[in-house]
């Protein structure tokens, strides 16, 4: 085995021209996928803790399907299976940016349902017995308290976008 071995960086300097224009694409997939995630994460993270268990039940199969699966998977059936299903074939652009949001949005809504249930059962009680109904409650007690727990979660989800391995998350 040769221990002196130098890495060539002319190869890789060289190909810097041919990558600099997937730049642009990657930030709108990225961007695009994450803030569509955003708002799918809401909803279904909002889902998972209602008490409702008709509303709950696909929320879970949701949750689970999407961060079971590795998101190479993901774009492959998006990209592939979904054409099979619908009939027709679909954008590269729009699966890329499809596979991001349905993925992102698995990992948000479980960061959405845990900073909602962080919330001490006091919080509501007390909103309660104020007159507040539950819907003012929620979105003028327990949802500010919980979206400024949420922030940090958040942050991290989306700086490392789906590279994290899933013991970590």
């Amino acid at each position: 085995m040769d221990v002196n071995f130098q890495f060539d960086w002319s190869a890789a300097i060289g190909s810097i021209p041919y990558l600099l224009p997937g730049i642009p694409w990657t930030l709108l997939i990225s961007f695009g996928g994450l803030a569509i995630g955003f708002f799918i994460g809401i909803f279904f993270g909002l889902l998972r803790i209602s008490p409702l268990r008709w509303l709950r039940w696909p929320a879970i199969v949701y949750v689970e399907v999407f961060r079971g699966t590795p998101i190479l998977v993901q774009v492959l059936f998006i990209f592939y299976g979904l054409p099979q299903l619908l009939g027709g074939p679909i954008n590269a652009l729009v699966a890329g940016i499809a596979a991001i949001a349905v993925n992102s949005g698995a990992y948000i809504s479980e960061i959405v349902r845990g900073g909602v249930q962080s919330i001490e059962r006091g919080q509501g009680e007390a909103s309660l017995s104020l007159g507040l109904s539950r819907s003012q409650a929620f979105r003028y007690v327990i949802w500010p308290q919980a979206f400024r727990r949420m922030i940090p979660p958040w942050v991290i989800r989306a700086s490392s976008a789906s590279k994290t391995p899933h013991c970590f998350q």
